[in-house]
């Protein structure tokens, strides 16, 4: 905050609080994911594969939980790689940029 004429005044780059509608949803949106439900069990296959005992139902459901993690990660996984790539190229260049512009003296 930046103080004129003896107000507070917000400055360039301040975080004004939401107003309004936008609070309003953000409040919805926190009881519906908040409220927890009978029916949230997952995926049919996996409720099946439980509720039998058996083991080898287990290891499918575990099996299912971990390809869906990986499928999770995947796209997270590119896109950090490609932002490390493009990263060093960047600093790779200005470095190079900063050497040739103060050539050593004779």
């Amino acid at each position: 905050m930046v103080r004129i004429r003896g107000r507070a005044v917000a400055g360039r780059g301040a975080i004004q609080p939401p107003k309004g509608p936008l609070v309003a949803a953000l409040a919805v949106l926190l009881l519906a994911f908040a409220v927890p439900t009978a029916e949230a069990l997952g995926c049919p296959n996996c409720k099946d594969a439980l509720t039998g005992g058996d083991p080898e139902g287990a290891n499918l459901a575990r099996g299912y939980f971990y390809s869906i993690l990986i499928m999770l990660a995947m796209p997270l996984a590119l896109v950090s790689s490609f932002g490390a790539y493009v990263w060093r190229e960047i600093r790779r260049q200005k470095r190079a940029g900063a050497g040739a512009s103060n050539p050593p003296l004779p």
